[in-house]
């Protein structure tokens, strides 16, 4: 008997754009993506909901155009979740193996993963992800999966992300009201990182910056594992309110200007090509040139990037960056961001796009669609068996690693 397709919806919560994304897989096991609705992000700032209604509709609008280019309905998401209240730590956890024969069981998997997650956190955080970096047997390190393995002491090294709690069920809220399913909630530059990084890039040690509206995410792999994961308050929105105030043009302006005329390095602009702007208040357009636009985008750029870099030579993760920077999300298009990054970085840079899909998989060849991506492959290989997660929760843990609905002790 034939298998049956199944279909897969990825969305992406954003602070200034909502995007759903829909992939079937077939019986080859091939993702092939088959519906990509975007709407404009109205009632979030910087990944949290300050306005339930409006974000509902935005949901619905985004959900509504993937699901009549794909033809189909989706009962329920796995959706993305970021924001500045999201912080991380490295924790290591120790439980003696309980078999006889010392055999380690998945069992004890469990147990050292629930020793690790033993940590203090305020009651008004919930953690979202316990990723694990390595297990160590009998000081022997560098073990992905202990299971099977002889020893009497087992050790796990594990990557522990915490979020508000409001914000995680205000976004499980918005979209329950919505009429869909939550079935995961991703950290959305984990997301990122599986549509876009290259196995041998996570080895190597690599950084993802995923240049966001409201925030930059960052996250640092090595050996194949995450490393460091952080949220810097500073995104694309903060680069249109600085073109708007310098310009004194309207936001929604600033953003077109942005978008078709905007760069991130002013040496690499013509300084002759110029630039409309239209007034406030019924003041009349004026010209600028484009360098100047440039130089005002410049500045907060190059401040992002050494955010950025500030977060991953602080825990002293620079010497382990053999793989350099991977940039996606939309403010990653201005022309000029990677030549800046790699200035301030002083590593290779390049732009991340989503691969490894089929069908319209050219609608979503495009940084401010990694996340979506990410969040459907994400869907798909936790459905297959282990994926990259362990389970949370109040009480629950599972040696399998994937993250399964942790939000649904908060109701």
């Amino acid at each position: 008997m034939a298998q049956a397709t199944r279909t897969f919806a990825g969305l992406d919560i954003g602070t200034t754009k909502i995007s759903c994304i829909l992939a079937d897989q077939g019986p080859s096991g091939e993702l092939r993506i088959i519906g990509v609705g975007n709407a404009p992000s109205e009632g979030l700032r910087r990944g949290a909901v300050v306005d339930l209604e409006k974000t509902v509709a935005s949901i619905t609008r985004a959900v509504e155009e993937a699901e009549r280019m794909a033809g189909t309905s989706a009962k329920g998401v796995h959706a993305g979740i970021a924001g500045d209240h999201i912080r991380s730590l490295n924790s290591r956890g120790v439980v003696a193996v309980s078999r006889k024969d010392n055999e380690i069981a998945a069992a004890d998997v469990e147990r050292v993963i629930e020793a690790a997650k033993a940590i203090a956190i305020p009651t008004d955080r919930e953690i979202i992800h316990v990723i694990p970096q390595e297990f160590i047997v009998d000081e022997q390190g560098g073990i992905k999966d202990p299971v099977g393995m002889s020893g009497v002491r087992l050790e796990a090294e594990v990557h522990i992300i915490t979020g508000a709690v409001t914000s995680a069920r205000n976004i499980c809220r918005a979209i329950q009201r919505a009429g869909l399913k939550v079935y995961d909630l991703t950290l959305e530059p984990l997301a990122s990182a599986a549509a876009v990084l290259d196995e041998d890039e996570r080895d190597l040690g690599v950084v993802l910056l995923d240049l966001g509206g409201g925030t930059t995410d960052v996250a640092v792999f090595h050996e194949g594992a995450v490393r460091h994961t952080s949220i810097i308050p500073f995104g694309g929105a903060n680069v249109t309110s600085d073109i708007a105030i310098g310009l004194r043009t309207p936001i929604d302006k600033a953003e077109a200007i942005k978008i078709q005329h905007g760069a991130a390095l002013a040496a690499l602009v013509n300084g002759d090509e110029t630039v409309s702007v239209s007034g406030v208040g019924g003041r009349g357009d004026k010209e600028i040139s484009r360098h100047v636009l440039a130089s005002m985008i410049e500045p907060r750029m190059e401040e992002i990037f050494a955010l950025a870099n500030r977060e991953v030579r602080k825990n002293h993760f620079a010497p382990l960056i053999g793989g350099g920077v991977v940039l996606t999300g939309g403010t990653s298009l201005l022309p000029g961001a990677a030549e800046l990054a790699e200035q301030v970085f002083e590593m290779p840079v390049r732009l991340g796009l989503p691969r490894g899909l089929g069908g319209l998989s050219a609608n979503v060849c495009d940084p401010r669609y990694a996340t979506g991506v990410g969040l459907v492959l994400h869907a798909a290989k936790s459905e297959e068996g282990p994926g990259d997660f362990v389970e949370v929760g109040a009480s629950r843990t599972r040696a399998r690693f994937d993250l399964r609905n942790w939000f649904a002790d908060l109701f």
